[in-house]
C-alpha cells in the first residue's frame, strides 16, 4: 500500500539540523526511525508503515531554525518510558511531565536543539 497525500492536510516535517548523524541517531534510538539517506545533507524519515513513504525529513544547516516555530508533537502509548528513551539517546527533557486536558506531555530538545513534544492519552 502506497500512502497518498490529501489536500490541504499536514504532509511532511522537516527537522533543520546541525549534525546529520547525530540526529539520525538519536531518533533512531529514541523513537526507532529509520531513514532514506539522500547524500551528505538530508535524510527523509521514513512512515512507521512500512510503506517505503516518508512522513519528513532531516535537514543539514548550519543552526537549526530559531525557537518560536510550529511545535512538532509526537504520540507515545508510554509517555514515562519515551521520556527515558529521550534521555538515554542524548536528547534534554526541557519540561518535565504535565496534565493537560487530552492526557499528558513533554518537550524535549533533540542533540542539535530542536524542540519537540511528545504526549499520551495515558
Amino acid at each position: 500500500m502506497t500512502a497518498t497525500s490529501q489536500h490541504h492536510a499536514l504532509d511532511y516535517v522537516e527537522l533543520v539540523v546541525t549534525d546529520l548523524e547525530v540526529a539520525k541517531r538519536f531518533f533512531t534510538t529514541a523513537f526507532g526511525w529509520s531513514f532514506q539517506d539522500y547524500g551528505p545533507g538530508y535524510a527523509g524519515i521514513l512512515s512507521p508503515r512500512g510503506d517505503g513513504s516518508e512522513v519528513g525529513g532531516l535537514l543539514l544547516a548550519d543552526e537549526p531554525r530559531p525557537v518560536g516555530g510550529p511545535l512538532v508533537l509526537l504520540y507515545s502509548d508510554d509517555l514515562d518510558a519515551t521520556r527515558v528513551a529521550i534521555e538515554e539517546a542524548g536528547g534534554r527533557i526541557l519540561q518535565e511531565p504535565y496534565a493537560f486536558p487530552g492526557g499528558r506531555r513533554l518537550h524535549f530538545a533533540d542533540p542539535t536543539g530542536n524542540e519537540l513534544g511528545v504526549w499520551s492519552s495515558q
